[in-house]
């Protein structure tokens, strides 16, 4: 028996009410995502449940839904990847992680310089490809790694591997991350190698992100203190700073992630699976690319169908996500959005769980599950839910 968490980085489905405090009034990546290409096509997730959510162009409602379905609103502060993902294991932020739409103070960026011993490029909000098309020659000549920051609370050095190793680029947001504590504690430092030419620069897969570990005990934590086995698949090492996890499985891109979940699945290894799938966020939203958005989206559709065949039928699987990130939208940045619920298996009675009021149901219904307890934020569905027949 396994919980098997999938997280759709960035799928929301709708602007939350206060979605207008972050300027995203009227960001829906799904809906908006789906009407911009004209429609999706999606059995997987549609035969789940998927459109009594949230109905889009191509995606209309079950009319048996195999899997209980709903939607969640976002309690904490921000609409950042840590939040989102803390949130769901039971960690309820009451303030946000600092952000910079400046920049970085003066005072902290020449605390950095001092520590690497180096001077740096940039320091400023951008597009992480958009930065190191304008300075990556620049970078070339000099040697100095380049920062930048988003619409969220991270840290970024991007640096060419041929001028910077990744292992010194790795240590430098070591670094970073020692030196960002207090008021300016960021939610993620994130390392962003690069290689190529001037007019003909690209990230590499070896992106590694350096969180903050979480500041009280997560659902992850309890379940691995009572002695279940717990996998990270892709980024969540990072996200939890490798906390509350008996071993981490990276992945590079969302065709990993999926395979190496199936892997998981099928060696019977483990009590609770929690796969972040990244290619939706970091290849597509942050670059507003609808088409390859709702592209990436079809192929999971596909990869889902197979996945579901291995399921055993103590399994439960659960498909949220961790934010938005509409594409459509003029901004590059998270959306604050509701978020998909889908929850299937054989142990699972298919029904309307409305729209809760936590991402932290999915952390209290997964420790139900596990039999584990949990006296933190969220409400369990599983009495719900339960197919007891």
């Amino acid at each position: 028996m396994a919980v098997i968490i999938l997280v759709v980085d960035s799928l929301g489905i709708g602007a939350l009410p206060d979605a207008g405090s972050y300027q995203d009034e009227g960001s829906n990546t799904f809906f908006n995502m789906a009407q911009a290409v004209g429609g999706l096509t999606l059995p997987s997730l549609s035969r789940l449940g998927i459109g009594n959510i949230a109905p889009a162009e191509g995606v209309v409602p079950a009319i048996l839904p195999e899997a209980a379905y709903g939607r969640m609103a976002e309690a904490s502060a921000g609409k950042d990847t840590t939040t989102g993902h803390w949130e769901l294991m039971g960690l309820i932020l009451d303030q946000p992680f600092p952000v910079y739409p400046t920049g970085f103070p003066r005072d902290i960026i020449a605390a950095f310089e001092e520590r690497i011993g180096r001077r740096t490029l940039g320091n400023k909000p951008a597009s992480g490809t958009e930065i190191i098309a304008e300075l990556g020659e620049r970078h070339l000549a000099t040697g100095y790694p380049i920062i930048y920051t988003s619409g969220d609370s991270v840290f970024q050095v991007a640096a060419h591997e041929e001028v910077i190793p990744l292992a010194d680029l790795y240590r430098m947001c070591t670094e970073a991350r020692a030196l960002l504590a207090g008021p300016h504690a960021v939610g993620r430092v994130i390392a962003r190698p690069f290689v190529g030419a001037p007019g003909d620069f690209h990230r590499t897969a070896n992106r590694r992100d350096f969180s903050l570990p979480p500041p009280a005990p997560t659902v992850l934590d309890i379940a691995l203190s009572a002695g279940r086995a717990v996998l990270g698949v892709g980024k969540i090492g990072d996200i939890f700073a490798g906390r509350g996890l008996s071993d981490i499985w990276p992945s590079h891109n969302n065709k990993e992630g999926m395979r190496l979940t199936k892997k998981a699945v099928t060696s019977g290894q483990w009590d609770l699976i929690f796969t972040n799938l990244v290619d939706f966020d970091m290849l597509y939203g942050h670059r507003n690319d609808p088409l390859g958005y709702a592209r990436c989206l079809e192929e999971f559709d596909q990869d889902l169908g197979d996945f579901l065949k291995y399921l055993e039928p103590d399994d439960v699987l659960i498909i949220t996500a961790d934010h938005g990130c509409d594409p459509t939208t003029h901004s590059t940045n998270h959306s604050r959005e509701y978020v998909p619920l889908l929850a299937y298996g054989d142990r699972i009675r298919p029904k309307n769980l409305g729209t809760r009021e936590t991402f932290a149901d999915v952390g209290a219904t997964t420790a139900e599950i596990l039999g584990v307890p949990w006296h933190g934020a969220g409400t369990s569905f599983w009495a719900a839910v339960a197919n007891h027949t």
